[in-house]
Parts: C-alpha cells; structure tokens; sequence
C-alpha cells in the first residue's frame, strides 16, 4: 500500500506542476487567442490534427471550439479519409496531402504529437512553412524534439508520461474553448 500511496502522492504532484501557469504560458496563451481571433474575424478555421489518444483530443477541442466557442474547427479522423490517404500517399504523408486539399489561406493549423516525433506531423509542418497559415504544435519530451522546432507557436509538456502529456495538451486546448465560450467572444 506504501509504493501505491508514493505512486499516487508523485504522479499527482508531477501532474500539478505542469498545470500551473508560468508568465511564458501567459504569453503563449494569448498569441494563442490572437491567432484564433484573427480566424474567427477573417472567417476562416481552425483544422487540428493529432494520432491515437492525440486524435481523440483533437476531435473533442474540435467539436468544442465549434460549438461552444463560435469558432469553425475541424479534424480528420474518418477511417475513409486516413486509410486512402496513408494508402496513396503513405502513412508518412498523409497529414501534409490533407493540408493540401483542405486547408486555405490563413486557417490555423494545430498538430498534436506527445513525442514531437511523428512523421506524418513533421512533414505537414514543414509543408507548411511557405504557406500563409499559423502553425501551433503541442508536444512532450521536451523541447528539443523536432516537431516543437518547426511551428508559429509550440506549447511543450516537458515529461515522457504520455498519458500525462495528453492531458495537458487536452487541458490548454480546452482553455482556449472556454475563454471564447465564457467571454462570449463575438
């Protein structure tokens, strides 16, 4: 029962730590904002894109950010959509090549990867790098991995705790819901 306690008493303040809210967050939460305003103004949208547990987040702050907070996000998670495009182009590519049939000029783009490895997300970042899109990352294992290297924006849960990386990311993404919902941001 002592190492289940220690187990619980360490994870919970682990997970603590990385709640709490720095200036540098402060400031990364507001260009956050600004970035989602200026999409919300310009009636353009969010497209968010994650893998596994990640592309569970990215549909929910997708359905979220639409509804609750009055901004047009989207996510790509049918199967159709995913198995012909990792089929034509490779699993590798597939990101990046529905950048390329959906995405228009100044949407925002959000990737998730908790490693900040995936290469279906480093290629869409580097597609987007001459392209006239915001690009925010949400990544983990520190800050030299390389997804984190190649956005607008990258916000990064310095653990290698998956489970509590996705959390994180999960709980800053739905800041941003209800700074617009509750603030009613026109």
């Amino acid at each position: 029962m002592k190492k289940f306690d220690l187990f619980l008493e360490k994870y919970n303040k682990d997970y603590i730590s990385h709640l709490k809210m720095n200036e540098d967050l402060k400031k990364k939460f507001y260009k956050f904002f600004k970035f989602t305003l200026m999409v919300k103004k310009n009636k353009k949208k969010i497209i968010i894109f994650g893998n596994g547990g990640s592309a569970s987040i990215a549909s929910h702050f997708s359905v979220d950010m639409t509804k609750n907070g009055n901004v047009r996000c989207v996510n790509f998670n049918e199967s159709n959509l995913l198995t012909c495009f990792s089929n034509d182009y490779g699993y590798e590519n597939w990101v990046k090549e529905a950048l390329k049939f959906y995405c228009d000029t100044q949407d925002l783009i959000i990737l998730i990867s908790s490693s900040g490895k995936s290469l279906n997300m480093i290629n869409a970042a580097k597609f987007l790098k001459n392209k006239n899109n915001k690009l925010i990352t949400f990544t983990g294992f520190g800050k030299k991995n390389k997804l984190s290297k190649l956005g607008d924006l990258n916000f990064v849960v310095n653990s290698k705790s998956y489970n509590l990386i996705e959390n994180i990311h999960q709980y800053w993404l739905l800041i941003l819901v209800d700074i617009f919902s509750k603030n009613k941001i026109k």
